[in-house]
């Protein structure tokens, strides 16, 4: 069943990218406590993901911070080290990596894509999450091949 907005996060064990590599990370501890402007993409360095996704959450940052957000976090059906080596490519310290490598948070959520014609397996759908103390307060969940509310322009309209 898919999350819906009102909804709490589920419990789930992610990893987060650092500089000394993988974390492990409780989901719920994680988004615990603050606001977090949570996108998740299909893959680290796909096209869209890597030309317009993450960029535009990056140059954003702070505008979504001004508007009370704690915390951008990026998740994808990826492990930590590509998350990681993503990151370093992107260049973006604003945006928290969060590898979900076995996709239970994206089956979780109720959000995987079938990637296998393209050679990828189950995967997450394109979506983006204001997720407060916990709990979703915004979802917008993209159509196949679409991308537009799930950018950071868009998120920033509801905030």
């Amino acid at each position: 069943m898919k999350i819906s907005e009102g909804d709490t996060i589920p419990q789930v064990t992610l990893a987060k990218a650092t500089e000394n590599g993988p974390e492990q990370v409780d989901s719920r501890e994680y988004f615990a406590g603050r606001k977090v402007a949570l996108f998740a993409v299909p893959g680290a360095f796909t096209p869209t993901c890597s030309a317009k996704h993450l960029p535009g959450f990056a140059e954003k940052a702070d505008e979504l911070k001004a508007k009370g957000i704690d915390e951008i976090a990026c998740i994808s059906v990826n492990d930590a080290f590509v998350m990681g080596a993503w990151q370093k490519a992107d260049g973006s310290k604003d945006v928290t990596m969060l590898a979900d490598g076995n996709g239970d948070f994206a089956e979780a959520v109720g959000l995987t894509m079938d990637g296998s014609s393209f050679g990828m397996g189950q995967r997450s759908q394109r979506y983006s999450m204001l997720v407060d103390d916990g709990q979703v307060r915004k979802l917008n969940v993209e159509k196949p091949g679409d991308f537009s509310v799930s950018s950071a322009e868009y998120m920033l309209g509801q905030l």
